[in-house]
């Protein structure tokens, strides 16, 4: 694990998986993220970790990252708190991707950088406590009868999009 410091003026990204259920989802997003170019990813909670407790490989997040998981920096936080702490102190812009009363939508945003994004559980979304502590909640507009895309389609979409705004 890198736990190098994020700086105002470089211009990346950081995707946090709040309390991902699925270790075929946490694979993809590691996927996705190196795809897109992110520059850490943070595991919060009950995400699954790419190494198991022994120290071995986890094959689903394996199979699915196809690799990534071993070229994407990534840490691991127990509490949302401890890592709002990190976010904040490291001047982070933290946007959520959650539908909210008061979300904007993802497409109507001009990133700020450095910049996290947070993407949350599969049944439950993104923590309360990620969304009041996030400087915008954005969301993906939805046109469907479902209102919701699962996690790793809607990580995608917001990474590959705050990226490509990037100056």
């Amino acid at each position: 694990m890198n736990k190098r410091s994020i700086t105002q003026n470089e211009k990346k990204l950081i995707l946090v998986l709040d309390n991902i259920r699925s270790e075929h989802n946490t694979g993809s997003l590691f996927r996705t993220a190196d795809g897109a170019g992110v520059s850490k990813v943070f595991l919060v909670g009950t995400t699954p970790k790419p190494i198991d407790r022994f120290g071995r490989p986890v094959g689903t997040i394996a199979k699915t990252a196809l690799g990534a998981e071993k070229t994407i920096p990534y840490e691991y936080y127990a509490t949302t708190e401890e890592t709002i702490t990190v976010l904040k102190k490291e001047g982070v812009h933290i946007y959520s991707l959650e539908q909210t009363a008061s979300s904007v939508s993802l497409f109507d945003v001009e990133p700020q950088f450095p910049c996290a994004l947070i993407v949350g559980n599969e049944v439950d979304g993104v923590s309360k406590e990620f969304v009041d502590a996030s400087d915008t909640v954005l969301e993906i507009p939805m046109n469907g009868e479902k209102e919701s895309l699962n996690v790793s389609v809607a990580g995608g979409i917001g990474l590959f999009f705050l990226l490509q705004k990037k100056k």
